[in-house]
């Protein structure tokens, strides 16, 4: 009996392959902000990025 309620259960969930068919690409910045690019880490594009954020800094972007 408590195979029967698992399987129902188990339809409501995506399935493993389900899950893994479409790879999720995270969305890339145009361009990262002088900080980060000089650090190479990983920049979030907003107008004050979140890295130049936490250390209270100035969060500058120069065109290339």
């Amino acid at each position: 009996q408590t195979s029967t309620a698992q399987q129902g259960n188990n339809q409501d969930q995506e399935s493993d392959e389900d899950v893994y068919s479409q790879p999720r690409t995270p969305r890339r910045t145009p361009m990262a902000c002088q900080f980060c690019r000089g650090r190479k880490l990983k920049c979030d594009g907003r107008q004050t990025c979140a890295n130049c954020q936490r250390r209270g800094i100035a969060c500058t972007y120069v065109p290339m």
